[in-house]
């Protein structure tokens, strides 16, 4: 679907249907047309009402609270969901500018745009979107000369096709987003010029000594990849590393899953797709930020020859690993990705992992929200406050001395799965900071995106299955450090 600007206002841009956005106290606003009918209707411009008038060629749609941003967001997404099943081709809507301009047309951009996301590739039979063209006029329902929204609205697009892309990369069948495979689509984003991108097999996992990565990956049939994407400006005010976690399959290994939480697993990759999909978006956009991404891709998988619980691994920094449980993988995989990106990048102000990395942190905070860890507060801070911008909800777990001793083993340096269940996403978090050098502490934080990256119900502006998050909060903390 593609968004459009006009330099006509509203009442005379050409399209089949016409969006008005509503809530209950401008219901009898003198623009409003079908008040009468509205209220004979049963709308009241509250939760997650629609109407339409065919003959009028209007859509009404309640926004729940027009102070609220993600109000807009669901909003435009409900929109798209009751022109679904219609045969209008083409719509319009105002600008809706507050004091802060372009804020409230931007986040209707971005419900259009996400919310009009499906995925049929593996459907005999589909009935896609025949709603083709938006079309935004350029004044306002208060009667006022918008300020023009270009420029936001091309970012939007580019910002919500990543975001689609990071959909459509976790959705697909393991089956097909084998390791290799994924490699292969980071080799395709690099296509763009601005984009450089190295892949290195198992032989040099091997000979590089990243033996906690190797050992996850020893039992798939697929080899693992390890993934280097790089863009460079050449006027970059700030290098930023990602690291994003790659398991596009996770068995749990010997320390098998219930088949009951296996149906999801094709989504362990989702930090990954963040992380892909999210250099994309900044080399498009030409931020000024240089951005490494980092990406471990490999199965967790069963086999004679799978690494095992009591095993003694050694990560790429000479550090070893007492194994405890097999299904604690994405952190052994992340901690030699860790070392090799803090290798790789030279100097650099901030490094950041996403992972789907633990249930612990979907109990902790439900399935909608970000767990956002590390030693620096101010960077914690500004993450939050980048993720409530960008429409993505994120909340910090706090570090403490104790939990830290959870993770300590009796013949290594440390075991991968903490004595405890409880605290699980922190734990984990503290494990990777093992890997973090001293002189970089400050600049990390851990992301863990469990609970938003896949969701089987549909939820504000994302549809069941895969959301993308991490995309929007992440090109918003970046446009940040500009």
């Amino acid at each position: 679907m593609k968004l459009q600007i006009t330099q006509k206002p509203i009442g005379e841009t050409e399209a089949e249907i016409t969006i008005v956005f509503v809530c209950a106290k401008n219901l009898t606003h003198e623009w409003i047309k079908h008040s009468q009918m509205l209220e004979l209707s049963g709308f009241d411009g509250e939760g997650d009402g629609a109407a339409l008038f065919a003959e009028s060629k209007v859509l009404y749609v309640a926004v729940e609270d027009t102070s609220d941003l993600e109000s807009f967001r669901i909003a435009a997404t409900k929109a798209i969901v009751a022109l679904r099943s219609t045969k209008y081709k083409t719509a319009a809507v105002a600008c809706y500018d507050r004091a802060d301009e372009t804020a409230v047309s931007e986040a209707i951009a971005y419900g259009f745009l996400l919310g009009a996301y499906e995925f049929n590739r593996y459907k005999s039979k589909s009935k896609p979107l025949t709603l083709s063209t938006i079309t935004f006029g350029t004044d306002n329902y208060y009667g006022e000369k918008s300020a023009a929204i270009d420029e936001i609205i091309a970012k939007v697009e580019i910002v919500a096709e990543a975001v689609n892309f990071a959909r459509d990369l976790i959705n697909q069948t393991p089956d097909e987003m084998t390791p290799t495979h994924l490699a292969s689509e980071a080799q395709k984003i690099a296509s763009d010029k601005r984009i450089e991108c190295n892949i290195y097999d198992e032989k040099y996992l091997s000979a590089h000594k990243m033996g906690a990565f190797l050992a996850v990956s020893r039992a798939s049939a697929h080899p693992p990849r390890l993934i280097h994407l790089r863009y460079t400006p050449k006027k970059a005010v700030k290098t930023v590393v990602l690291v994003g976690k790659g398991l596009t399959y996770d068995s749990g290994g010997l320390s098998l899953k219930p088949s009951d939480y296996m149906t999801t697993m094709k989504a362990d990759m989702s930090g990954a797709a963040a992380v892909i999909a999210t250099i994309s978006a900044a080399a498009k956009l030409q931020l000024p930020i240089a951005i490494h991404a980092v990406i471990g891709a490999t199965e967790n998988m069963i086999g004679g020859n799978a690494y095992k619980p009591d095993d003694v691994l050694i990560a790429k920094n000479g550090k070893t690993i007492e194994v405890r449980n097999t299904d604690a993988e994405g952190r052994l995989v992340l901690s030699d990705c860790l070392c090799f990106a803090q290798e790789k990048a030279g100097e650099f102000d901030a490094i950041l992992d996403l992972a789907t990395l633990t249930g612990a942190c979907v109990v902790a905070l439900g399935e909608y929200t970000s767990g956002v860890m590390g030693f620096n507060e101010p960077l914690k801070d500004a993450l939050v406050k980048a993720a409530e911008k960008s429409g993505e909800l994120a909340a910090k777990l706090p570090f403490n001395r104790h939990l830290k001793k959870l993770i300590k083993s009796e013949i290594a340096d440390m075991t991968n799965a903490a004595s405890t269940r409880y605290g699980g996403a922190i734990t984990a978090a503290l494990f990777l900071g093992e890997f973090i050098e001293e002189s970089n502490r400050d600049k990390w934080a851990h992301l863990d995106i469990a609970g938003p990256a896949y969701v089987e119900k549909a939820w504000g502006i994302n549809p069941h299955g895969a959301s993308g998050a991490g995309v929007r909060w992440l090109i918003k903390y970046l446009e940040g450090l500009c």
